[in-house]
């Protein structure tokens, strides 16, 4: 559903204030090396002072130390254990429910805003209280913490921190050296700065098999509207014209040859690895860890530029509308242990634990006190304080789980140049059946 709550209180945040890798196994452990000098603990989420917290961050990435941090610390301070459970994303979006729905001892789990308060909003503590007993809100991101309500049904059930958007990101140097000035704010003009960009020798846009379904839903949203993107994939309307308008759109980017020649077959991250981090490739639409996940292949010199992703001729959407939000913590509602969890989160998410989530991650600060941003993310300030329209994840094109593996197949397909428009849109229709 579209959310449209980031406007002005966002842009005043922004303005004062400045996803996909996997992991190991599912497994659900009550015990794991907490932050207590690497010992091994039995913190219970049913009763004991100590706390048990599963995140989707693997030990070794910035994300993972900095919350390693944030947990010493608040060990330190109020001698409450924390058994924090690196899990990975593979680790918590594949076995934290059966661990909750097992009664597992968990007091409190992070991931994506719209994973944790829809696919596991049953399972959230209502924050509301605590939150106004800390006078957390003094100092937060006042539009992310709107999303939080909006996405918790009214309430808030988590609390965001280092915030994301998923946007167009390019290479500065390739567009300077094409002679693309501007960026593209019309598929026209997008449309026009692929074929300078071909023209200068580089491939203008590549994508892989993690990302490459958001490309889908962006179109489709930007003509009719996230919510009828929903209707049309969860329901299977592949009649609704706007399909094959999408369809039609691409299959004319890649007959002029704007798409990479591996991108029917790329794996992630393939695309941002091999083509983008490497100069090969202008565009790819990512999300604002982007410049964190290829740093080192992509280098110093990297010059990083952001735009939305562009209005199509009358579409209902414009370049005011992404998929724009944050990574959440959330409390167990069985948590015995909520005032201490809360306060947890307090740790990783304000001060001293967000800025060094920032620095390490180069990404964006939740805390409005945390004013800099990492100079590789610059041009996204921009993009997210003309944010007014909130896309979920995909843009809707991943509503119906069981036919995102077909739609991702047959677009990859139509983007790689051996499927047409009307052959996508039959190939949808058919596995509808």
């Amino acid at each position: 559903m579209k959310k449209r709550f980031w406007g002005v209180a966002l842009s005043a945040v922004m303005v004062g204030s400045l996803l996909a890798g996997c992991s190991g196994g599912a497994s659900a452990p009550t015990t794991a090396a907490s932050s207590d000098g690497g010992k091994e603990t039995t913190a219970a989420a049913g009763g004991g002072e100590g706390l048990v917290y599963w995140s989707m961050w693997e030990s070794t990435e910035p994300q993972g130390q900095a919350i390693q941090m944030a947990v010493d610390k608040f060990t330190a301070d109020t001698g409450v254990k924390v058994d924090v459970q690196f899990k990975g994303r593979t680790g918590i979006r594949e076995g934290l429910q059966p661990a909750l729905d097992a009664g597992t001892n968990i007091d409190l789990f992070d991931e994506d805003i719209d994973r944790v308060n829809t696919t596991w909003g049953q399972y959230l503590m209502d924050l509301e209280e605590m939150a106004k007993a800390s006078g957390y809100e003094a100092n937060a991101n006042a539009g992310l913490m709107s999303a939080c309500r909006e996405v918790g049904g009214g309430a808030l059930k988590s609390i965001p921190y280092q915030p994301n958007v998923f946007a167009f990101f390019y290479n500065q140097t390739i567009f300077d050296e094409a002679g693309v000035t501007a960026v593209p704010k019309t598929w026209a003009e997008l449309d026009a700065a692929c074929q300078k960009i071909k023209d200068a020798g580089y491939t203008p846009i590549t994508c892989d098999d993690a990302y490459i379904v958001s490309m889908f839903g962006y179109h489709m949203s930007r003509l009719i509207g996230e919510p009828e993107t929903e209707v049309v994939v969860k329901e299977g309307k592949w009649d609704d014209p706007s399909v094959l308008k999408t369809a039609q759109a691409y299959e004319s980017f890649a007959q002029k040859g704007y798409f990479s020649e591996t991108i029917a077959s790329n794996v992630w991250p393939a695309g941002q690895n091999q083509e983008l981090a490497l100069g090969t490739a202008a565009m790819y639409l990512n999300g604002s860890w982007l410049p964190n996940e290829v740093k080192d292949m992509a280098g110093d010199d990297f010059k990083w530029g952001c735009f939305s992703y562009p209005a199509v001729d009358g579409g209902k959407d414009g370049t005011n509308a992404a998929n724009y939000g944050a990574q959440v913590l959330a409390i167990n509602k069985n948590s015995k242990n909520g005032e201490n969890a809360f306060k947890l989160i307090e740790y990783i998410t304000q001060g001293e634990f967000d800025k060094k989530m920032s620095e390490l991650s180069m990404g964006i600060p939740a805390d409005s006190r945390n004013t800099e941003w990492p100079a590789q993310l610059a041009s996204v300030k921009p993009v997210m304080d003309s944010l007014s329209v909130r896309y979920p994840w995909a843009a809707g094109a991943e509503a119906n789980a069981d036919l995102t593996p077909i739609i991702k197949e047959n677009f990859m397909k139509l983007c790689g140049g051996s499927m047409t428009a009307a052959e996508f849109v039959d190939a949808l229709a058919a596995a509808g059946k």
